[in-house]
């Protein structure tokens, strides 16, 4: 799995042949050159074919490599493996036109690992009229719905992202804003830092009310789902239209801080009537000084890492990815309508044999 975040590549080993067990795991960050290459082909620009293309063929290698490394640290041999699930890196997620565009090239990730590959994952979903995201509501309903308590799952990735797990009933689930990435971007800018270490900037500063109060005004808070965001719509282009440069860097940091934890508080509030427990996943766990916002604006409300439910937090999306494989090798289908707004469950991904 290689997220929002851009920062690399979270890779896992799976045995899924009853409850699905985490058996190991592994991160590799992307080299500079890929991660500027990356988020340079987020903006329309010159020959962005060709360099997506050859994009797409680094990130393989470095999938390949992260699959490597796991297989070897862990003594398995690929031929003992059903299949690599990979998501690849999104640089358009654009369901209102037809598509999603994850960047990679699983025909050579099938050749250089010997090993079965499923990819495309997001694809038949928006053909069947959906969002093609978030797809891992269906993985947190197998292996974290409890039918004695109604629980929300909430993704920190790039993208923050939500799944109401009720006692009975069916499952829901939407992207709720910006995670992380611009709480990144913020940082890239104003420390020359990948990410703000523990929330430690934010922390020192205080959330500016108004415009706090204008960035909460985006429409996207205030649609109803289905629906999906991403780096398209919650760019650090987006963030310079507030004129956030006038304010000092610690404040803006606390107010992106807390535009992440009001947005998924309300969305609670809002779509998850009756929650009982909270529990968090993605990157954003590490984020301190995120947390505690969250906490506080969901007062009463148990709140933990899904640490606690059996799996680490920084592995969850990429089991999901493992389990989503699954389902496609054995045409079981892996998204669900309530969801994505698909007109029905489909199979996902496209399969690339070893």
């Amino acid at each position: 799995m290689s997220g929002t975040s851009l920062d690399g590549v979270d890779s896992v080993l799976v045995d899924l042949r009853r409850r699905p067990f985490l058996l190991g795991a592994g991160f590799l960050p992307y080299p500079k050159s890929l991660k500027a290459a990356l988020l340079a082909l987020h903006k329309t620009s010159g020959d962005e074919l060709h360099r997506a293309a050859l994009a797409g063929i680094e990130l393989s290698r470095l999938y390949a490599k992260a699959a490597d490394r796991l297989l070897e640290k862990h003594g398995v041999n690929a031929q003992a493996v059903s299949a690599i699930g990979c998501h690849g890196q999104t640089v358009r997620h654009r369901p209102g036109s037809g598509y999603s565009l994850q960047l990679g090239n699983p025909a050579w990730l099938a050749e250089r690992t010997g090993i079965a590959v499923v990819a495309d994952f997001r694809s038949r979903d928006i053909a069947a009229g959906g969002q093609g995201a978030p797809l891992v509501p269906a993985f947190h309903a197998a292996v974290f719905r409890d039918p004695r308590r109604h629980r929300v799952i909430v993704n920190l990735g790039g993208i923050a992202n939500l799944t109401d797990l009720p006692r009975t009933g069916p499952v829901t689930g939407f992207d709720t804003g910006p995670g992380n990435v611009l709480l990144d971007a913020w940082a890239r800018e104003r420390l020359g830092h990948d990410f703000d270490r523990g929330g430690a900037l934010a922390a020192r500063g205080r959330p500016v009310a108004s415009l706090l109060k204008r960035l909460l005004a985006d429409l996207y808070f205030h649609r109803s789902p289905p629906k999906s965001t991403g780096r398209d719509h919650f760019s650090f282009d987006w963030l310079r239209r507030f004129g956030v440069g006038r304010h000092r860097a610690e404040d803006v940091q606390a107010t992106l801080a807390e535009l992440t934890a009001c947005s998924v508080a309300k969305a609670i509030a809002r779509h998850c009537p009756g929650a009982e427990e909270v529990y968090l996943c993605g990157g954003g766990v590490r984020n301190h000084d995120l947390v505690t916002r969250i906490t506080r604006e969901l007062p009463g409300m148990k709140i933990s890492s899904t640490e606690r439910l059996g799996i680490h937090p920084d592995w969850v999306e990429a089991m999901a990815f493992a389990w989503l494989a699954q389902r496609s090798l054995k045409r079981h289908t892996g998204n669900l309508p309530e969801v994505t707004g698909a007109k029905g469950p489909r199979v996902l991904g496209a399969i690339y044999p070893a």
